[in-house]
């Protein structure tokens, strides 16, 4: 077998798509050490474990594997920045972001979409490389969504769903989630619907993201959820998955999708829809509907073995 090119085989690596993280620790003399990184990978619930890899050229390679733990952020989609100085040569790279120490000891950065802080549990020989493996001892999830990276450039969930462009009558309504409870407005008489706006040319999700600011949650726009066509009105349906973050909304209740809440919600597309999406939080594996507002297909998103 010939020597492989260590920069094709780099390129090739690269075509995976990945999350960006930020792993940190504590060196031994207690200044706060951390790199870029997106050989990241959960490994385990029970125990909760993950992994990170590092190059045993790193400057921070004595000092991590050392270490009796270590920290993973996961960074928010807006903090590209941060991953920039993380992976650069900079001489103080904390004194540019915000960040405390975690409940087990590592440094957590703010406003990440995600960090865990772990104890160090094995670290793995591997190649030019080591395979740091951490227990998950406290762990925090935000709102954000995560930065990805792919052939050396950056991607966001927000770039893919701001493409989206309409040019006929179409209803978008936010399925905004926190705590497997949902957001609900009420009439009058006790109907529930979902957050709405209509939009009949141009990008669907600036109009969404204007009526998340107007609930007043912090909250985030992610995936599309169901798309249909409703015949009888003419129009097309599309229903994002948005997250939501702590707050006491402006207009609205997080309602749990019980048989009496779904009962309440008068259009029969949507309340199908909420039934499906009931099922799906349990499981945490989401598909996609196609079709009309009687029937279609789901196409399933979510890995899993």
């Amino acid at each position: 077998m010939t020597a492989m090119d260590p920069r094709t085989l780099r390129n090739a690596f690269g075509t995976f798509l990945t999350g960006v993280t930020v792993v940190t620790a504590h060196g031994q003399d207690g200044e706060p050490l951390g790199f870029t990184a997106n050989s990241f990978s959960s490994v385990s619930l029970d125990p909760p474990l993950l992994l990170v890899c590092l190059a045993k050229s790193s400057s921070n390679y004595d000092a991590l594997t050392d270490a009796s733990g270590f920290a993973v952020n996961i960074l928010a989609e807006t903090q590209k920045d941060v991953s920039n100085t993380f992976a650069s040569r900079v001489e103080d790279r904390f004194a540019t972001v915000d960040w405390k120490v975690g409940p087990h000891g590592s440094p957590v950065l703010s406003d990440v979409a995600a960090w865990f802080d772990c104890s160090m549990h094995n670290v793995v020989d591997a190649g030019d490389h080591a395979i740091l493996i951490g227990e998950v001892k406290a762990f925090e999830t935000g709102v954000a969504n995560g930065l990805g990276y792919a052939r050396g450039a950056y991607f966001t969930a927000t770039q893919e769903v701001s493409s989206i462009q309409v040019d006929s009558e179409t209803v978008v309504s936010a399925l905004l989630e926190r705590d497997k409870k949902v957001l609900f407005f009420e009439d009058d008489a006790g109907h529930l619907r979902l957050p709405t706006r209509n939009v009949s040319k141009g990008t669907p999700t600036k109009e969404l993201t204007a009526l998340l600011e107007e609930i007043g949650v912090p909250s985030s726009v992610g995936f599309i959820y169901s798309v249909y066509e409703d015949e009888e009105a003419n129009a097309q349906h599309l229903a994002f998955h948005c997250s939501a973050g702590e707050g006491t909304s402006q207009s609205g209740n997080f309602l749990a999708l019980t048989d009496d809440v779904l009962a309440r919600v008068q259009d029969a597309a949507t309340q199908k829809m909420l039934g499906r999406f009931a099922k799906e939080t349990q499981k945490g594996n989401f598909g996609i509907y196609f079709g009309n507002h009687e029937n279609g297909e789901v196409r399933k998103i979510a890995l899993g073995e």
